[in-house]
C-alpha cells in the first residue's frame, strides 16, 4: 500500500518537476542537500508524508523496507535554501553610476558603505543583500529613467520603502540595485467630501494618517510599523492591519494607483472614481504583488470618516474556541462599529511584561489563557 501511495505522489508531482527542468533550474535550485533529491517514506495507519528518510516502518512490523522512488526535494511554503545568481543579469559598473547621477543627480546616487549597508539589512536582520548602490529617486519620471535604463542593461533591482517587512522581501538577494522611494512622500489632494486621498508611494503612514485625520477622516490600515513603514510597501504588501475587520483589504480601499513597469512603461491608473465598472481593473494585479510586476508610485485611496469616540474592552478567555464566540458574538451584537479584534495567548503576555517596560497586565488575577 505505502508503495502504491509513493508511487501515485511521484506521478502527481512529475509535472511539476518537469516544469521545472524546462526552465532550466536545476535540482541544487530547490534543494538543501547536494544531491538534490530527497526520499520520502510513510507511516502505514497514520498515513503521514516525511522527508528524507528512506525507509518504510509499519506499525505492525517495524520492519525498515528501503524504496527507490526520488523527486526533486522542495519545501513548499518555506524560504528556499540556497539562491544562485542568475548569470543573465550584468554586473554594476562605473558608466552605469555616472548614468544614475546624471538623471538623479549627486545626492540621490548613495554608494556610502554605511549608508548601503543600512539597506541591504531587513528590520529584523535575518536577510542581508550585497547591493552596492542605493537609488532615491524623487519622481516617477526619475523611477521610469532607472527602470528603463537597468530593464537595457540587464541589472536587476528592488524597490524599497520603509524597509519595515519581517520576510526579506524588501532587502536584495544578491547585488541588486536598491531603489528606495522615502524621498516621493508629497500629498498631492484630498477630497473632503469624499474621503479620496491622493498621495506619492513615499509617505509614511502614520503622516498620511495624522494628515486625514485633521480633515475628519481615518486611514483604513493601522500597522505597528505605521511609523516608518511607506504606503507604497503597504499597498504592494497588501498589508491588512488591525482595521482589517472593519474595512477589509487594501484590494476594497485603493481607488487608483500609477505604477512604473520593468521596462520604464508608466501605467496611469490614478482614478478616484468609487463606482467604475469600465473595463479591467489592472490596479488589482499590483496590489500584494511586492514589486515583481512594477514599481507603485503614487496611489488614489479611500478613507473612511473618522468616528466621534472609541471604546476599548480588554476580555480575557479560556480556550481557543471561546475566543471564537466571543468574535462571533460581537460581530452580531456590535455589527458595523467592531473594528479591531485581537488576541494574545498567557505566554505572549509574559513575554511582553518580561521584555517591555512599563507594561502591566491589566487582567493580573485572570487563571485564563487568552485576552483580547
Amino acid at each position: 500500500m505505502a508503495r502504491r501511495a509513493a508511487a501515485g505522489l511521484l506521478r502527481r508531482l512529475a509535472p511539476l518537476a518537469g516544469e521545472l527542468q524546462a526552465r532550466g533550474m536545476s535540482p541544487t535550485h530547490y534543494g538543501t542537500t547536494n544531491h538534490g533529491f530527497s526520499r520520502f517514506y510513510l507511516l502505514q495507519g497514520r498515513r503521514h508524508l516525511y522527508g528524507s528518510r528512506t525507509n518504510i516502518e509499519t506499525d505492525d512490523t517495524r520492519q525498515s523496507t528501503h524504496m527507490n522512488f526520488e523527486v526533486q526535494k522542495r519545501s513548499f511554503c518555506s524560504a528556499v535554501a540556497h539562491i544562485q545568481r542568475n548569470p543573465a543579469y550584468s554586473v554594476l559598473n562605473s558608466d552605469d553610476v555616472s548614468y544614475f547621477k546624471i538623471v538623479l543627480g549627486e545626492s540621490s546616487v548613495v554608494q556610502d558603505e554605511d549608508r548601503v549597508a543600512v539597506a541591504n539589512v531587513d528590520w529584523m536582520g535575518k536577510y542581508k543583500g550585497s547591493s552596492q548602490l542605493l537609488l532615491l529617486p524623487k519622481s516617477t519620471t526619475e523611477v521610469s529613467k532607472i527602470l528603463s535604463y537597468c530593464n537595457s542593461r540587464r541589472l536587476a533591482v528592488v524597490p524599497q520603502g520603509g524597509n519595515t517587512g519581517l520576510v526579506g522581501g524588501s532587502v536584495p538577494v544578491h547585488d541588486e540595485v536598491i531603489i528606495s522611494l522615502g524621498g516621493m512622500n508629497n500629498i498631492i489632494s484630498f477630497d473632503n467630501v469624499n474621503g479620496i486621498l491622493t498621495c506619492e508611494a513615499g509617505c509614511v503612514l502614520e503622516n498620511l494618517s495624522s494628515f486625514v485625520e485633521n480633515k475628519g477622516f481615518i486611514m483604513p490600515l493601522d500597522l505597528g510599523a505605521k511609523g516608518s513603514c511607506h504606503i507604497g510597501g503597504n499597498i504592494s504588501t497588501n498589508a491588512g492591519g488591525l482595521r482589517f475587520i472593519r474595512y477589509g483589504s487594501l484590494h476594497g480601499n485603493v481607488l487608483g494607483l500609477e505604477v512604473v513597469l520593468a521596462d520604464g512603461t508608466v501605467l496611469d491608473m490614478l482614478t478616484t472614481l468609487r463606482k467604475d465598472n469600465t473595463g479591467y481593473d489592472l490596479k488589482h494585479l499590483f496590489i500584494g504583488s511586492e514589486g515583481s510586476l512594477g514599481v507603485v508610485t503614487k496611489a488614489a485611496i479611500l478613507t473612511p470618516a473618522k468616528l466621534p469616540s472609541t471604546n476599548v474592552a480588554f476580555l480575557s478567555c479560556n480556550d481557543y474556541m471561546s475566543c471564537q464566540k466571543l468574535l462571533l458574538a460581537a460581530k452580531r451584537n456590535l455589527g458595523e462599529i467592531v473594528s479591531a479584534f485581537e488576541f494574545m495567548d498567557r505566554h505572549c503576555i509574559d513575554l511582553a511584561m518580561k521584555y517591555l517596560e512599563g507594561v502591566q497586565n491589566p487582567l493580573p488575577a485572570s487563571p485564563y489563557s487568552f485576552m483580547f
